[in-house]
């Protein structure tokens, strides 16, 4: 399965994120216990996160984003996704 990186950009609305936050945090770290997220977290101001996601396609990319609660809450402005392919480091040591 391939990698995608994926940069979430946040709204505006910290009070939206921090009360969805608990419900978000807990729907990735059950994607990361079944191998669909390998690591994830915000970017030090605020703006957005990183997600690396391991899944079949963009349609399941989509699909477990858009399942995700700060999707559905309307606490994602947009993302962009790339697939990805890490040459070194630990993400490509576990690939090989």
């Amino acid at each position: 399965m391939p990698l995608f990186a994926v940069v979430w950009h946040y709204t505006s609305d910290t009070e939206l994120r921090d009360r969805v936050r608990p419900e978000h945090r807990s729907y990735v770290f059950d994607l990361a216990t079944r191998g669909l997220v390998l690591t994830a977290g915000p970017f030090g101001d605020g703006s957005g996160g990183l997600l690396i996601y391991h899944v079949a396609d963009e349609v399941e990319l989509a699909k477990v984003i858009s399942d995700d609660p700060y999707s559905r809450n309307g606490a994602i402005e947009r993302y962009d996704a790339w697939q990805w392919e890490p040459v070194i480091g630990t993400l490509a040591n576990s690939r090989q």
